[in-house]
Protein backbone atom coordinates (compact mmCIF):
# COMPACT_ATOMS: atom_id res chain seq x y z
CA UNK A 1 0.00 0.00 0.00
CA UNK A 2 1.66 3.10 -1.27
CA UNK A 3 1.52 6.33 1.52
CA UNK A 4 -1.61 8.03 1.73
CA UNK A 5 -3.03 10.83 -0.03
CA UNK A 6 -3.06 13.99 2.35
CA UNK A 7 -7.15 15.49 3.04
CA UNK A 8 -7.46 17.61 0.22
CA UNK A 9 -9.71 20.78 1.34
CA UNK A 10 -11.61 21.49 -1.97
CA UNK A 11 -13.81 24.94 -2.96
CA UNK A 12 -16.31 25.87 -5.21
CA UNK A 13 -13.41 27.00 -7.71
CA UNK A 14 -11.81 24.09 -6.85
CA UNK A 15 -13.97 21.45 -6.80
CA UNK A 16 -14.13 21.09 -10.54
CA UNK A 17 -11.05 19.92 -10.91
CA UNK A 18 -9.68 18.81 -7.90
CA UNK A 19 -12.40 16.26 -7.20
CA UNK A 20 -14.57 15.84 -10.66
CA UNK A 21 -11.54 15.92 -12.66
CA UNK A 22 -9.39 13.70 -10.50
CA UNK A 23 -12.54 11.48 -9.96
CA UNK A 24 -11.60 10.00 -13.68
CA UNK A 25 -8.03 8.55 -12.14
CA UNK A 26 -9.05 7.24 -9.23
CA UNK A 27 -11.94 7.56 -6.67
CA UNK A 28 -12.77 10.82 -4.90
CA UNK A 29 -14.60 10.57 -1.33
CA UNK A 30 -15.77 14.32 -0.25
CA UNK A 31 -16.63 14.95 3.21
CA UNK A 32 -19.07 18.08 3.23
CA UNK A 33 -19.10 19.02 6.81
CA UNK A 34 -19.45 22.23 8.82
CA UNK A 35 -17.83 24.13 11.99
CA UNK A 36 -21.08 24.12 13.77
CA UNK A 37 -22.24 20.41 13.07
CA UNK A 38 -21.40 18.36 15.81
CA UNK A 39 -21.91 15.27 13.94
CA UNK A 40 -19.17 15.79 11.82
CA UNK A 41 -16.65 16.55 14.52
CA UNK A 42 -17.27 12.59 15.22
CA UNK A 43 -17.28 11.18 11.71
CA UNK A 44 -14.16 13.48 10.85
CA UNK A 45 -10.73 11.36 12.49
CA UNK A 46 -12.98 8.32 11.05
CA UNK A 47 -13.10 8.77 7.82
CA UNK A 48 -9.42 10.29 7.33
CA UNK A 49 -8.12 7.17 9.34
CA UNK A 50 -10.11 4.89 7.35
CA UNK A 51 -9.01 7.01 4.36
CA UNK A 52 -5.19 6.73 5.19
CA UNK A 53 -5.70 2.82 5.11
CA UNK A 54 -6.40 3.41 1.40
CA UNK A 55 -3.27 5.30 0.42
CA UNK A 56 -3.43 6.78 -3.42
CA UNK A 57 -6.08 4.57 -4.59
CA UNK A 58 -8.67 6.75 -2.95
CA UNK A 59 -8.17 10.76 -2.26
CA UNK A 60 -10.36 12.26 0.28
CA UNK A 61 -11.03 15.89 -0.02
CA UNK A 62 -13.25 18.25 2.28
CA UNK A 63 -15.44 20.94 1.53
CA UNK A 64 -17.03 23.56 4.16
CA UNK A 65 -20.87 23.63 3.41
CA UNK A 66 -21.03 27.04 4.77
CA UNK A 67 -18.03 28.69 2.88
CA UNK A 68 -19.12 26.95 -0.33
CA UNK A 69 -22.57 27.23 -0.81
CA UNK A 70 -22.65 27.15 -4.47
CA UNK A 71 -20.90 23.56 -4.79
CA UNK A 72 -23.15 22.29 -1.94
CA UNK A 73 -26.58 23.38 -3.64
CA UNK A 74 -25.16 21.52 -6.65
CA UNK A 75 -24.57 18.36 -5.24
CA UNK A 76 -27.89 18.31 -3.49
CA UNK A 77 -26.72 18.35 0.07
CA UNK A 78 -29.19 18.89 2.77
CA UNK A 79 -27.88 17.17 5.72
CA UNK A 80 -24.43 17.15 7.19
CA UNK A 81 -22.58 15.33 7.75
CA UNK A 82 -22.63 14.15 3.57
CA UNK A 83 -20.06 11.93 2.11
CA UNK A 84 -20.35 11.58 -2.20
CA UNK A 85 -17.82 9.34 -3.39
CA UNK A 86 -17.17 10.09 -7.10
CA UNK A 87 -15.94 8.26 -10.03
CA UNK A 88 -15.51 9.33 -13.43
CA UNK A 89 -17.31 12.73 -12.94
CA UNK A 90 -20.29 11.13 -11.05
CA UNK A 91 -21.24 10.07 -7.45
CA UNK A 92 -20.81 6.87 -7.56
CA UNK A 93 -21.74 5.70 -3.80
CA UNK A 94 -22.97 8.14 -0.84
CA UNK A 95 -23.99 8.04 3.17
CA UNK A 96 -25.31 10.82 5.79
CA UNK A 97 -24.27 11.04 9.07
CA UNK A 98 -21.68 9.87 11.47
CA UNK A 99 -21.20 6.12 10.74
CA UNK A 100 -19.49 3.87 12.92
CA UNK A 101 -15.79 2.81 11.61
CA UNK A 102 -16.66 -0.54 10.67
CA UNK A 103 -19.13 1.23 7.78
CA UNK A 104 -17.17 3.72 6.79
CA UNK A 105 -14.07 1.52 5.72
CA UNK A 106 -17.16 -0.66 4.11
CA UNK A 107 -18.03 2.12 1.88
CA UNK A 108 -14.35 2.71 0.93
CA UNK A 109 -13.84 -1.09 0.24
CA UNK A 110 -16.35 -1.12 -2.26
CA UNK A 111 -14.85 1.84 -4.75
CA UNK A 112 -11.41 -0.30 -5.36
CA UNK A 113 -11.36 -3.74 -6.24
CA UNK A 114 -8.42 -6.29 -6.14
CA UNK A 115 -8.26 -8.94 -8.60
CA UNK A 116 -9.68 -11.48 -6.19
CA UNK A 117 -12.92 -9.62 -5.67
CA UNK A 118 -13.19 -9.38 -9.11
CA UNK A 119 -12.89 -12.74 -9.53
CA UNK A 120 -15.60 -13.06 -6.89
CA UNK A 121 -17.89 -11.14 -8.45
CA UNK A 122 -17.69 -13.20 -11.77
CA UNK A 123 -18.91 -16.08 -9.50
CA UNK A 124 -21.42 -14.05 -8.63
CA UNK A 125 -22.71 -13.91 -11.81
CA UNK A 126 -22.69 -17.09 -12.26
CA UNK A 127 -24.57 -17.36 -9.28
CA UNK A 128 -27.33 -14.80 -10.05
CA UNK A 129 -28.19 -16.55 -13.64
CA UNK A 130 -28.98 -19.70 -11.54
CA UNK A 131 -26.18 -21.53 -12.66
CA UNK A 132 -25.56 -22.51 -8.89
CA UNK A 133 -22.93 -25.17 -9.48
CA UNK A 134 -20.95 -23.34 -11.91
CA UNK A 135 -21.13 -20.51 -9.04
CA UNK A 136 -19.99 -23.06 -6.34
CA UNK A 137 -16.83 -24.45 -8.73
CA UNK A 138 -15.62 -21.08 -9.08
CA UNK A 139 -15.68 -20.01 -5.27
CA UNK A 140 -14.33 -23.32 -4.09
CA UNK A 141 -11.50 -22.63 -6.70
CA UNK A 142 -10.76 -19.23 -5.19
CA UNK A 143 -10.49 -20.21 -2.00
CA UNK A 144 -7.93 -22.67 -2.96
CA UNK A 145 -6.18 -20.23 -3.93
CA UNK A 146 -6.67 -18.17 -0.80
CA UNK A 147 -9.02 -19.32 1.99
CA UNK A 148 -9.26 -15.84 3.64
CA UNK A 149 -11.00 -14.87 0.37
CA UNK A 150 -13.90 -13.08 1.92
CA UNK A 151 -16.34 -12.32 -0.98
CA UNK A 152 -15.65 -16.48 -2.16
CA UNK A 153 -16.54 -17.58 0.98
CA UNK A 154 -19.66 -15.16 1.57
CA UNK A 155 -20.49 -16.00 -1.88
CA UNK A 156 -20.32 -19.95 -1.51
CA UNK A 157 -21.96 -19.78 1.61
CA UNK A 158 -25.05 -18.03 -0.10
CA UNK A 159 -24.92 -20.55 -2.28
CA UNK A 160 -25.38 -23.66 -0.53
CA UNK A 161 -27.86 -21.28 1.67
CA UNK A 162 -29.83 -21.68 -1.16
CA UNK A 163 -29.54 -25.24 -1.72
CA UNK A 164 -30.24 -25.76 2.42
CA UNK A 165 -26.57 -26.64 3.24
CA UNK A 166 -26.71 -24.50 6.70
CA UNK A 167 -24.04 -26.39 8.38
CA UNK A 168 -21.49 -25.57 5.96
CA UNK A 169 -22.62 -22.00 5.17
CA UNK A 170 -22.65 -20.95 8.80
CA UNK A 171 -18.70 -22.16 8.75
CA UNK A 172 -18.09 -20.17 5.79
CA UNK A 173 -20.11 -16.88 6.93
CA UNK A 174 -18.08 -16.94 10.12
CA UNK A 175 -15.01 -17.48 8.74
CA UNK A 176 -15.59 -14.71 6.45
CA UNK A 177 -15.39 -12.27 9.33
CA UNK A 178 -16.47 -8.66 8.98
CA UNK A 179 -17.05 -9.36 4.82
CA UNK A 180 -19.93 -6.80 4.49
CA UNK A 181 -21.63 -9.60 2.36
CA UNK A 182 -21.37 -12.41 5.35
CA UNK A 183 -22.54 -9.83 7.70
CA UNK A 184 -25.80 -9.43 6.05
CA UNK A 185 -26.08 -13.27 5.30
CA UNK A 186 -25.86 -13.41 9.08
CA UNK A 187 -28.37 -10.96 9.92
CA UNK A 188 -30.85 -12.89 7.37
CA UNK A 189 -29.99 -15.96 9.56
CA UNK A 190 -30.63 -14.16 12.59
CA UNK A 191 -33.96 -12.79 11.36
CA UNK A 192 -34.74 -16.19 10.12
CA UNK A 193 -34.29 -17.60 13.59
CA UNK A 194 -36.36 -14.47 15.23
CA UNK A 195 -39.29 -14.87 12.98
CA UNK A 196 -39.56 -18.72 13.63
CA UNK A 197 -39.67 -18.34 17.36
CA UNK A 198 -41.99 -15.41 17.53
CA UNK A 199 -45.55 -14.91 16.42
CA UNK A 200 -45.73 -11.76 14.01
CA UNK A 201 -49.46 -11.08 14.98
CA UNK A 202 -48.91 -11.03 18.69
CA UNK A 203 -45.62 -8.77 18.33
CA UNK A 204 -47.97 -6.16 16.52
CA UNK A 205 -50.38 -6.65 18.93
CA UNK A 206 -48.22 -5.97 21.55
CA UNK A 207 -46.43 -2.76 19.75
CA UNK A 208 -49.85 -1.14 19.32
CA UNK A 209 -50.75 -1.63 23.01
CA UNK A 210 -47.97 -0.73 24.50
CA UNK A 211 -46.37 2.02 21.96
CA UNK A 212 -44.24 3.57 25.01
CA UNK A 213 -42.52 0.34 25.17
CA UNK A 214 -38.81 0.26 23.41
CA UNK A 215 -38.63 -4.09 23.76
CA UNK A 216 -41.80 -4.18 21.94
CA UNK A 217 -41.53 -1.30 19.28
CA UNK A 218 -37.74 -3.18 18.58
CA UNK A 219 -39.12 -6.69 18.72
CA UNK A 220 -41.66 -5.66 16.30
CA UNK A 221 -39.32 -3.87 14.08
CA UNK A 222 -37.00 -7.05 13.95
CA UNK A 223 -39.94 -9.26 13.18
CA UNK A 224 -40.98 -6.49 10.10
CA UNK A 225 -37.11 -6.63 8.91
CA UNK A 226 -37.74 -10.28 9.04
CA UNK A 227 -40.60 -10.20 6.74
CA UNK A 228 -38.53 -7.86 4.59
CA UNK A 229 -40.87 -5.01 5.66
CA UNK A 230 -37.74 -2.73 6.10
CA UNK A 231 -39.06 1.14 5.73
CA UNK A 232 -41.56 -0.34 8.67
CA UNK A 233 -39.05 -1.96 10.23
CA UNK A 234 -36.70 1.58 10.31
CA UNK A 235 -39.55 3.09 11.33
CA UNK A 236 -40.12 0.88 14.14
CA UNK A 237 -36.53 0.62 15.47
CA UNK A 238 -35.86 4.56 14.96
CA UNK A 239 -39.00 4.95 17.35
CA UNK A 240 -37.35 2.57 20.26
CA UNK A 241 -34.06 4.34 19.79
CA UNK A 242 -35.92 7.69 20.59
CA UNK A 243 -38.16 6.23 23.22
CA UNK A 244 -34.65 4.61 25.30
CA UNK A 245 -31.85 4.59 22.90
CA UNK A 246 -29.54 2.56 25.43
CA UNK A 247 -32.04 0.08 25.73
CA UNK A 248 -31.03 -3.65 25.64
CA UNK A 249 -27.60 -2.56 24.54
CA UNK A 250 -28.29 0.18 22.39
CA UNK A 251 -30.30 -3.11 20.78
CA UNK A 252 -32.46 -1.19 18.37
CA UNK A 253 -29.40 1.00 17.16
CA UNK A 254 -27.64 -2.01 16.22
CA UNK A 255 -30.88 -3.32 14.60
CA UNK A 256 -31.04 -0.37 12.46
CA UNK A 257 -27.58 -0.62 11.35
CA UNK A 258 -28.42 -4.81 9.96
CA UNK A 259 -30.87 -3.46 8.19
CA UNK A 260 -28.67 -0.57 6.27
CA UNK A 261 -25.76 -3.61 5.84
CA UNK A 262 -28.75 -5.04 4.67
CA UNK A 263 -29.96 -3.00 1.87
CA UNK A 264 -26.53 -1.42 1.13
CA UNK A 265 -25.02 1.78 1.81
CA UNK A 266 -26.03 3.08 -1.68
CA UNK A 267 -30.35 2.65 -0.95
CA UNK A 268 -32.13 5.55 -0.57
CA UNK A 269 -34.05 4.64 1.91
CA UNK A 270 -30.47 3.63 3.86
CA UNK A 271 -29.00 7.51 3.03
CA UNK A 272 -32.44 8.46 5.06
CA UNK A 273 -32.88 6.67 7.81
CA UNK A 274 -29.05 7.57 8.56
CA UNK A 275 -29.78 11.25 8.57
CA UNK A 276 -32.91 10.47 11.16
CA UNK A 277 -30.72 8.04 12.80
CA UNK A 278 -27.98 10.57 13.49
CA UNK A 279 -30.40 13.35 14.40
CA UNK A 280 -31.53 11.20 17.48
CA UNK A 281 -28.22 10.10 18.29
CA UNK A 282 -26.84 13.65 18.46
Amino acid sequence: MTAPSPVLEVTDATFAEAVVAESRNRPVVVDFWADWCGPCRVLSPVIEKVAAEFGEDVLLATLDTDRNPNTAMACDIQAIPAVKAFIDGEVASEFTGALPEEQVRAFFAELTATPAELAAAEADELAATGDLAAAEARYRELLAEDDDNGDALAGLAAVLLERGERKEAEELIERAGSNRRAKALRHHLFLEEFSAKHDAAELEQEARHEPGDPRARYRWGVMLAAHARYEEALDELLESVRLDRHFGGDAARKATLAVFDLLGLESALVREYQRRLTQLLF
